[in-house]
């Protein structure tokens, strides 16, 4: 069992809770107040286990669809476009700069050139911060989204995303260190 500690302004909040479910969001509150949100409960299940920086993705779990800022999990039969980026351990993307327009499905493919682990994470600026933040504490944490790809050396993954709403977002590699390192790029979501 791991002891997991939320980061606030007050440091009496305390609980245990095991971070063996299938999906581990991190939030920033209102108060800017970073929080472990288990989505799929406390229990473990064999047949679903979660993912971390360095654990190998054994059975796709199902996609949660939830509004994000950015945008919500697309449906691949609604795609609209498929934009290929490649990582690499210089710690960049290619393209690193992308643009789309509100309402937009889009399938990524995500091929990872490296020898080292790396994902693609979309999200807001916040968001990208507060959870590379949380990535640096917790390396081993488990997570798994329909906003991001985790991408083994040499291997290719990818996600479909619909970008509902307009305005300027981000996409990282959150893997300890690389966020820091500048594997990062923009994407411009223009209104209808």
């Amino acid at each position: 069992m791991a002891e997991a500690t939320p980061i606030s302004n007050s440091s009496k909040a305390k609980f245990k809770m095991k971070l063996i479910s299938s999906t581990v969001v991190s939030k920033v509150s209102r108060l800017g107040a970073v929080t472990l949100v288990s989505v799929a409960g406390f229990a473990a299940t064999a047949s679903n286990p979660a993912l971390a920086h360095g654990d190998k993705a054994m059975k796709a779990s199902p996609v949660v669809k939830e509004q994000k800022p950015w945008g919500i999990a697309g449906d691949l039969s609604g795609v609209k476009r498929t934009v290929t980026l490649t990582m690499d351990d210089k710690m960049r993307f290619t393209p690193d700069t992308l643009s789309f327009k509100e309402g937009e499905t889009v399938r990524f493919i995500v091929k990872n050139q490296g020898k080292l682990l790396h994902e693609m994470v979309i999200g807001t600026r916040a968001e990208l911060d507060a959870h590379a933040a949380m990535m640096e504490k917790f390396p081993k944490m488990a997570h798994d989204e329909p906003y991001m790809a985790h991408v083994d050396p040499g291997k290719q993954g990818g996600l479909v995303w619909t970008f509902n709403r307009p305005g300027d977002f981000e996409f990282a590699c959150l893997v300890a260190g690389h966020f820091a390192a500048g594997m990062k790029g923009r994407i411009k979501v223009t209104a209808r």
